[in-house]
């Protein structure tokens, strides 16, 4: 069995004198896209902000490719891409110009040829490639992030909301880059309102409510070896709170 990227043991996190997880526990393996649905509140950015070392646990801990978050942040932030609802770009810059700063930004030797090709991968269009990133779409920016994420070759991609605000077509084509990144064996954890995305580009759906994992949901897999979606209203009833008995 292959190791966890992503570990999640016994995860109980405090902010500002409440308890927002309780007994949280999950693994996401590499190649995998694990992503944790739940409502405001439910404690998915409090997830996200313990993995990167940002929030400090009361009990238990998360391990990222064998490290502590909370023992050594700055060793599990080198292994992992993050990437918040809205993409941080220096809107001065072009796009090129943003990947080669950030690449140095990591101790990494920017490669023009490379950045081209992660430029190409993410479907950024070339005439958008030297233009200042200060009139860039959401989607545009994330595309940004993801070729960053691609040129770093961290194993671990952390997305929070990263379909909040796309149009129908820019969706389509991030779950196409999250299906690139996992052939290359990249491990994805994602915090989610869209139910609907979630269904289609994950192999697991966890359901997050008041800090605490109260159910999982597994992608099937057919007679070809091919794997079915998750169900959209099973995982809908369970949402909404309409589980069967």
């Amino acid at each position: 069995m292959m190791s966890a990227a992503i570990e999640v043991v016994g995860l109980h996190v405090n902010r500002q004198g409440a308890e927002v997880l309780r007994d949280l526990n999950f693994q996401v393996a590499p190649g995998e896209v694990f992503a944790l649905l739940g409502g405001n509140g439910a404690g998915k950015s409090t997830t996200l902000l313990t993995c990167i070392g940002m929030l400090k646990p009361a009990k238990g801990d998360v391990m990222i490719c064998g490290r502590s978050a909370s023992n050594e942040p700055e060793l599990v932030r080198g292994s992992l891409a993050y990437l918040s609802e809205t993409a941080s770009l220096y809107e001065h810059l072009s796009a090129r110009e943003n990947l080669h700063y950030f690449l140095e930004l990591a101790g990494m030797t920017p490669d023009p040829q490379a950045i081209e090709q992660a430029l190409d991968t993410v479907s950024l269009q070339s005439e958008a490639r030297d233009r200042r990133s200060a009139g860039f779409s959401k989607g545009m920016r994330q595309k940004v992030a993801i070729a960053l994420a691609l040129l770093r070759q961290t194993p671990v991609l952390l997305l929070d909301e990263p379909t909040s605000g796309l149009d129908p077509i820019a969706v389509e084509e991030f779950n196409q880059l999250l299906t690139t990144l996992c052939q290359r064996g990249v491990a994805v954890l994602m915090v989610t309102h869209d139910l609907f995305g979630a269904c289609e580009v994950s192999a697991r759906i966890g359901l997050l409510r008041n800090g605490q994992l109260v159910t999982q949901f597994e992608a099937g897999i057919d007679d070809k070896g091919e794997r079915v979606h998750i169900d959209v209203e099973t995982v809908k009833r369970a949402f909404a709170g309409k589980e069967a008995a």
